[in-house]
């Protein structure tokens, strides 16, 4: 049975939400424009995200502590991919609220296998983002009508997360499912993620901006030193890929291909971390990476 629908209260409520959905439908962008920040990466391509990250928002009526989770892999397997299924499954199970996320006017098999696997003992909210895109804006009632047989959704909820426009109508249906309950951290703080885990996504999501179409997959990135010396950070990266000819298309004609994905970085992590930073960047080759246990955990996949 769902929980009976909550209603407002003047008393303090915190709790985490995570957020799933099948690739590309846009769960890293509702991330970053929910907590107001850039700290999940993003790109047109799917599975950018490969680790669940934490962003939290605290208002004067909550904290909301949001964990955006890699896009859930039906058609694929390896072992990245299960490692990235496992983060779904594990979110699913430990928060209090699931919003699952659909892109507007479309519901195909892989976003079906995601509702299969959603708990019936937690409020679902069934976020329908990319409301923006669809041309024929007469049909997201029709679609709405068609989509809520799919599932017992707590709420329905269409937005746009690339303008926000909505995301206020989210937050403040979301807090009313949160438990009554102090702050888990800091007013201040936007993430649990450190300062090492941002810098590494920071640059592979520049690998996968520039080199998507080249090596969609087979690029990874492990900080191997992190320094900080007053305001100014001092960063050293290896650019992991899986085969030799994959570290020529990395760095390319003169070097000028790396050179500009780590400058693009570079000013990304700067204002992020608001301060100066020192980043160099060279390319390593670790043949079968992506389907090593132990390689995956070294690199942070759990």
């Amino acid at each position: 049975m769902m929980p009976e629908r909550p209603s407002m209260t003047q008393e303090f409520r915190c709790g985490t939400l995570a957020i799933v959905g099948q690739p590309n439908v846009g769960k890293s962008t509702l991330l970053n424009q929910l907590v107001g920040q850039k700290i999940s990466i993003t790109s047109k391509k799917p599975q950018t995200t490969r680790h669940r990250v934490t962003g939290i928002l605290t208002t004067d009526e909550g904290q909301f502590v949001f964990v955006d989770t890699p896009g859930f892999q039906t058609r694929h397997g390896g072992a990245l991919n299960r490692t990235m299924n496992r983060s779904v499954t594990q979110a699913l199970a430990e928060v209090d609220v699931i919003l699952c996320v659909l892109e507007a006017g479309r519901c195909g098999p892989a976003d079906r296998a995601i509702f299969k696997l959603l708990p019936v003992e937690r409020p679902v909210l069934l976020v329908i983002n990319k409301v923006d895109q669809l041309a024929d804006k007469g049909k997201l009632l029709p679609f709405i009508d068609q989509i809520k047989d799919e599932f017992d959704f707590a709420e329905i909820l269409p937005l746009s997360a690339m303008t926000g426009k909505g995301t206020d109508v989210l937050l403040r249906t979301a807090l009313r499912y949160l438990p009554e309950q102090p702050a888990y951290f800091e007013e201040d703080e936007i993430t649990d993620r450190s300062e090492r885990f941002l810098a590494s996504e920071l640059l592979r999501e520049k690998l996968f901006r520039s080199l998507g179409d080249e090596l969609p997959y087979g690029m990874a990135v492990e900080i191997e030193r992190f320094e900080q010396e007053g305001g100014l950070r001092r960063i050293f990266a290896a650019i992991i890929v899986d085969r030799p000819q994959h570290k020529a298309i990395v760095i390319g004609k003169g070097g000028e291909k790396l050179k500009a994905m780590s400058s693009d970085a570079r000013r990304d992590m700067e204002r992020l971390f608001g301060g100066k930073v020192y980043l160099e960047v060279w390319v390593k080759v670790k043949s079968g990476w992506a389907d090593d246990e132990r390689a995956l955990k070294s690199l942070g996949y759990e």
